[in-house]
C-alpha cells in the first residue's frame, strides 16, 4: 500500500519508539502535523518558539537517554535551531531534528522562506542531509536514528521538502540499516582493546597515586553503577569534568570534586600529582587541561573514549583505548583489584 511522505514520517517515529515530539508548525510542514493529528502514541509538545524546543529536546535527551526529536518549519523555524543543536553536539547529545524545506523544484529559487539548513548546520553536527527523492525517504530517517544514537551520540538534520510530504510512495519501514550503511556508522573496537585493557589493569596495579578522571561519557552511557563498583574496588580517587559531574555522588568519600578552571584546587592538584591517570569518556578540551604540555605531567595517561578523534587528539596518552564506558568499565571490573593507594 502507498502512503504519503508524511504519513510515513509519522510510522517511522511509530517504529523509532518516539514518544515525545517537541514542534512548532509552519507551512511546510503542516502536512506532518496533519499526518500527527490523530497519533495518540507520540506526544507532541508545542512550545513558544523554537530555540526553546531545540532546548527542551535536549533536556529530554539528557535526562532519558534516548534521543530527542524536533520538528519546525522552514526558514527561521530551521535557523532558530541552530544554537541548541551547537550545544548539543559538542555535548554528546542525541537529536533528530526534521526541518521543513520549500518544494525540490524551487530549492536553489530564493523561494520564500528558502534556507539551506543542511549546509548551516553541518558544521555543528553529526550529520545533516536534505531527502530528494521519496523513495529514499524511510532509509534516510532510519540512518538519522542510528547516526545519532551511534558511537559518541550527537546531533542529525534531516531536511523534508514539501513535496516529499505529500508524495506518495512505499509504506515500508526498514528494521535495520543495509550492512554496508551499519559498517560504516558503527565503528567496532580495535581488535587489541582487551590486549590494552591488560595493559591498563597492569599499570594501573603498578601506580602509586592513580587518579580516575571521568567525563561526560559515563554518564551518556549510564555507566555509574559501574563506575561506583570499580571506585569502591580499587580504591582510585575520582575527579570529573562539568559534564562528568554526577557519574558519581558528590558526597562518595573518594570524590575529590570538578577538575580545570571551574574546578576545585584539591581536584587540580591530584591531577597534577599523579602517577597514572585513568581517563574515561573526556575529550580532555581546553578547560580542563589549559596548556597541553602540562597537564598531568608527571603521569602515565590511559584514555578511553567512544570517538577514535578523542583518544589521538588534545592529550597524548600512553594507552588510548576506544569503547563505550559502560563496557569498558565491566572489562576492567572482571579484573578489578584493590590496589595500594599511597596516603
Amino acid at each position: 500500500m502507498n502512503i504519503t511522505g508524511a504519513e510515513l514520517f509519522v510510522k517511522a517515529l511509530r517504529a523509532e519508539h518516539v514518544d515525545t515530539l517537541f514542534a512548532y508548525p509552519g507551512g511546510q510542514v503542516i502536512d506532518l502535523f496533519n499526518a500527527l493529528y490523530d497519533e495518540e502514541a507520540i506526544q507532541v509538545i508545542l512550545p513558544r518558539h523554537e530555540q526553546g524546543l531545540i532546548h527542551a529536546a535536549d533536556g529530554y535527551a539528557r535526562s532519558t537517554g534516548k534521543p530527542g526529536v524536533c520538528l519546525v518549519t522552514s526558514g527561521p523555524g530551521a535557523t532558530n535551531l541552530v544554537t541548541g543543536i551547537a550545544t548539543a553536539h559538542y555535548d554528546s547529545v542525541p537529536l533528530v531534528c526534521f526541518t521543513g524545506q520549500v518544494p525540490t523544484g524551487l530549492i536553489g529559487s530564493h523561494a520564500f522562506q528558502e534556507v539551506d539548513i543542511v549546509s548551516i548546520t553541518s558544521s555543528i553536527c553529526k550529520y545533516a542531509i536534505s531527502v530528494r527523492r521519496r523513495e529514499d525517504l524511510s532509509s534516510i530517517i532510519r540512518n538519522a536514528f542510528t547516526i545519532a544514537r551511534t558511537g559518541r551520540p550527537g546531533v542529525v538534520v534531516v531536511d523534508l521538502p514539501k513535496d516529499i510530504q505529500r508524495e506518495y510512495g512505499s509504506s515500508n519501514y526498514p528494521d535495520s540499516l543495509p550492512a554496508a550503511n551499519a559498517d560504516r556508522l558503527i565503528t567496532p573496537p580495535p581488535a587489541s582493546l582487551s590486549v590494552g585493557m591488560e595493559r591498563a589493569l597492569k599499570l594501573l596495579n603498578w601506580a602509586k597515586k592513580p587518579v580516575l578522571l571521568i567525563g561526560g561519557g559515563v554518564n551518556i552511557s549510564r555507566a555509574h553503577a559501574e563506575l561506583l563498583q570499580f571506585v569502591e574496588i580499587t580504591g582510585i580517587p575520582v575527579v570529573t569534568t562539568i559534564m562528568g559531574k554526577g557519574a558519581i555522588p558528590s558526597t562518595h568519600n573518594l570524590y575529590i570534586g570538578n577538575l580545570g578552571i571551574h574546578g576545585s584546587y584539591a581536584a587540580n592538584m591530584a591531577i597534577q600529582n599523579c602517577d597514572v591517570l585513568l581517563a574515561i569518556g573526556t575529550r580532555f578540551n581546553d578547560r580542563i587541561t589549559g596548556a597541553p604540555g602540562t597537564f598531568a605531567s608527571h603521569a602515565a595517561i590511559i584514555h578511553i573514549d567512544i570517538d577514535p578523534a578523542s583518544v589521538t587528539g588534545n592529550v597524548a596518552a600512553d594507552i588510548p583505548l576506544v569503547a563505550d564506558a559502560k563496557k569498558a568499565l565491566r572489562t576492567l571490573l572482571d579484573k578489578a583489584i584493590p590496589l595500594h593507594i599511597q596516603e
